[in-house]
Formats: C-alpha cells, structure tokens, sequence
C-alpha cells in the first residue's frame, strides 16, 4: 500500500496509464489516502463510471468535486472525509 499521509494532494493523470490499469491504481490510492488528504485525477473522458463506484464501495467517506469538466479534459479532487469502514458482516449469507 502506498502511504500519501506526507502531502495533503495528490495528483494522477490516468491518460498515461494502461486503460486496463486505471481503476486498480486509482482504487489503490483512494485507499491510502489518510483523512483530510485529495487526491486529484486527470482523464480524457468524464468519470462518472469512477464516480458512481466510489459512492457505492465508500459511501459518504470521500468528497467528489469537479475542477473541470472537458471537452478535452476532466479534472476531479477526490478527499477522504472520513476514516475507512471496515465491514465486519461475519454470517454465512454471502454478505447480504
């Protein structure tokens, strides 16, 4: 895991990365980011994909705010809000 506590932004540009990669290495980020940390994404393409799963895996512990929003680019800052939640649901009905 990398560790992003040292600097409060962070900044990727996902356009240089592999399409099959981006998702993972954005995920991976997000979850080192420390409370009151960002973590800004550049894409050549809106991220509402990203957008709608962060809301669903996370809901309520990142904020999503538009830097700007294309034709050519889209920029986004994504901040921990709140510490990560760690779902203990411990049965056998396969999580639900």
């Amino acid at each position: 895991m990398v560790d992003l506590a040292p600097k409060r932004e962070h900044i990727l540009d996902v356009r240089t990365l592999a399409p099959h990669a981006r998702h993972s290495t954005i995920f991976a980020l997000i979850d080192a980011l420390v409370v009151g940390t960002s973590l800004t994404i550049i894409s050549d393409h809106p991220p509402r994909p990203l957008h709608y799963q962060l809301e669903t895996k996370f809901p309520g512990q990142f904020s999503w705010d538009y830097l700007e929003e294309g034709p050519q680019e889209w920029r986004v800052s994504i901040g921990r809000l709140t510490a990560a939640v760690v779902d203990t649901h411990e049965c056998t009905c396969g999580g639900n």
